[in-house]
């Protein structure tokens, strides 16, 4: 399934994404399997890799994303001590029980923005997922989800009470009955 101009541009970058990464991560092997997965990426893509403007970007975006990826992954973990207590007066930031408004303003938005935050903020999936799923392309996508995120903090906002402080955090708010 390999396609002539996949492997056109992956043999013009190969190299340049192989120094790319080995400068980065530092070890030949790590290096070796991220371009692994970005040429993986790549052949997935198919005929619609050929559709891409400017191949050589689209492969060193891949790069840098899977790169953040391993090294987000390899993030070094010291454990907390068994002993360590944790401090009994520390509240939670309001911003944390905001959460009990959200279900009945989400309710009050129209499907459309109902559907682009429950699908791309509550359900964790990406943008070019709800794009698919509503035949757009990611950039109108990308402008919905915006879009329904700006309204839906004006309508928490304003149905909720919110109340910010002067760092823009919010410091406190109206619960609303659940529906």
């Amino acid at each position: 399934m390999s396609t002539p101009c996949l492997l056109a541009a992956w043999s013009m970058c190969e190299a340049q994404l192989r120094g790319y990464l080995r400068h980065r991560i530092g070890q030949i092997d790590d290096a070796d399997e991220v371009l692994q997965e970005v040429f993986i990426k790549a052949l997935r893509q198919g005929s619609n890799f050929c559709a891409i403007d400017n191949r050589r970007a689209w492969l060193f975006q891949v790069a840098r994303n899977a790169l953040a990826d391993r090294l987000r992954v390899s993030r070094e973990h010291v454990p907390l001590p068994d002993d360590l207590v944790s401090p009994e007066n520390e509240l939670a930031p309001v911003v944390d029980d905001l959460s009990a408004c959200l279900s009945r303003v989400l309710c009050e938005l129209s499907a459309d923005d109902r559907l682009a935050i429950t699908l791309c903020d509550l359900e964790g999936h990406s943008q070019q997922e709800l794009a698919d799923r509503l035949g757009i392309s990611l950039s109108a996508a990308k402008s919905r989800i915006q879009r329904a995120r700006r309204r839906l903090k004006e309508r928490m906002t304003s149905a909720c009470q919110v109340r910010f402080d002067e760092d823009g955090k919010v410091c406190s708010f109206t619960p609303r009955p659940q529906l």
